[in-house]
């Protein structure tokens, strides 16, 4: 018996060496290269939530989407069937709350289920937009904040305190009996549900997000007024002020009953300022078109509404369209297409990136806070480039010198975001610090004659 090792399948023991290996790996599609050799042991599956968001999370991390089955039974059982191994895999779940959500719920806790048992080393739920996060407390007076249900039994009145459920926390102990080691969402409705959960949850934040859109698209930003439309949201908006250096405002609501707005109060000064209303959702958009309406009372010149859950149920669409809204902005974290197509205000940000970015960083035990206030420095543009094209074109630049400056300040360009201030400031280091590396080079060289 010898101790030397085995040939691999397929190759001789000559040909086992670095050079093949790598010649091997090259001839495959750029979604392998990546796969093998920067994210090993991962599977990303999509429920029927929202799968066009699953697919661009998994093309921007070089990935293909795992293969998964959803079907119904005649009674509307739910059955899933995953259709590719995932034993000591790292899976990640992409199922948003949204649409038929008690169906999408129970269809991500059995896929959840399904993959544990399956042997996955760990599994991920992502979230974009939690279900049931405005259940998060009990109310003072039940559902119906202003009304007094009262009962009349024996000429005795029985006023009725709060007796609803913290369906929240409900659904927390859901995903974790059903198999989650992990959660990733975006702007819960209440930071404390994360206290629900005995599993990590990473709270994303749109706010980078928002903050580029405001800058790019708001001519007049510097001249705006950030406006919370109740107070839950007084910290969320005095955060975008002071990264804008701008004022904010907040607006002071009393609820008669659910879905219904009594009165407003406008704290703040928005005359002759556009005033950029910012809110973790809307659902039937009456809070925020009474706000809009109160602020052009007030003498703001312009009302956009940017919100990271855009759910648009009931008559949102026909009131976003009446309105006086130059813009409402929402993230994908819900699907837009067909409000989009309803109505020519509703625009739409892009945030597969920040949950490509979470999930990558998850993956390889990355910290994952950068992503809570900052904006990633690869656009979607720049980030999309196959790998092999990068390197033709380095170099096609080796071989010209005169397109070595553009190729540098293109790069600088894409990687500060469209910045041009910032790019050149970059530009001007990096030359700096390439005539500094000149020198010491030089020093290095000539200076043993000295």
């Amino acid at each position: 018996m010898t101790d030397e090792p085995m040939p691999m399948p397929g190759l001789s023991s000559e040909t086992v060496d670095a050079k093949s290996l790598l010649a091997a790996n090259l001839e495959k599609p750029p979604s392998e290269q990546h796969l093998q050799s920067r994210m090993p042991n991962i599977k990303v599956f999509s429920g029927s939530s929202h799968p066009d968001l699953a697919q661009r999370i998994v093309d921007r991390l070089g990935i293909d989407l795992g293969k998964v089955v959803t079907k119904k039974f005649s009674n509307l059982e739910t059955c899933v069937e995953i259709g590719e191994s995932v034993r000591g895999e790292d899976v990640y779940i992409v199922q948003s709350g949204c649409g038929e959500i008690n169906d999408n719920l129970m269809e991500l806790l059995i896929m959840i289920n399904a993959c544990k048992i399956a042997s996955a080393s760990r599994v991920t739920a992502v979230i974009p937009c939690f279900p049931y996060a405005r259940q998060d407390k009990k109310d003072k007076n039940g559902s119906s904040d202003k009304e007094r249900h009262v009962e009349k039994w024996k000429s005795i009145e029985w006023k009725f305190r709060s007796r609803a459920p913290i369906s929240a926390k409900l659904v927390a102990n859901m995903l974790s009996v059903a198999g989650a080691d992990h959660i990733i969402t975006m702007d819960l409705h209440a930071s404390q549900i994360q206290g629900f959960f005995d599993i990590p949850v990473d709270n994303l934040y749109a706010e980078p997000a928002v903050l580029k859109w405001i800058k790019e698209n708001i001519v007049e930003w510097r001249n705006c007024i950030v406006v919370s439309p109740d107070a839950g949201g007084a910290k969320r908006v005095t955060s975008i002020a002071d990264r804008l250096n701008v004022e904010f405002a907040l607006i002071h609501k009393e609820r008669k009953k659910a879905n219904e707005v009594a009165s407003m109060v406008l704290v703040g000064d928005v005359k002759d300022k556009v005033a950029i209303l910012v809110d973790d959702m809307a659902d039937t958009c009456g809070t925020i078109c009474h706000a809009a309406e109160k602020l052009m009372e007030a003498g703001a010149t312009k009302v956009y509404a940017i919100l990271t859950h855009g759910i648009f149920s009931g008559p949102a669409i026909s009131r976003i369209n009446n309105a006086c809204f130059e813009a409402v902005v929402v993230t994908n974290t819900i699907p837009q297409d067909g409000h989009m197509k309803d109505s020519t205000k509703v625009q739409c940000i892009d945030v597969s990136m920040m949950f490509a970015e979470a999930v990558r960083r998850t993956h390889n035990g990355e910290s994952v806070s950068y992503l809570f206030s900052n904006q990633l420095l690869l656009d979607h543009f720049f980030i999309k480039i196959p790998l092999r094209l990068i390197r033709s074109f380095v170099c096609i630049l080796r071989q010209n010198q005169e397109l070595i400056f553009f190729y540098k300040f293109l790069l600088l360009y894409c990687l500060t975001g469209h910045n041009c201030v910032m790019t050149v400031r970059l530009l001007c280091c990096v030359l700096f610090c390439q005539r500094f590396s000149s020198v010491g080079q030089w020093f290095q060289e000539e200076g043993t004659s000295f």
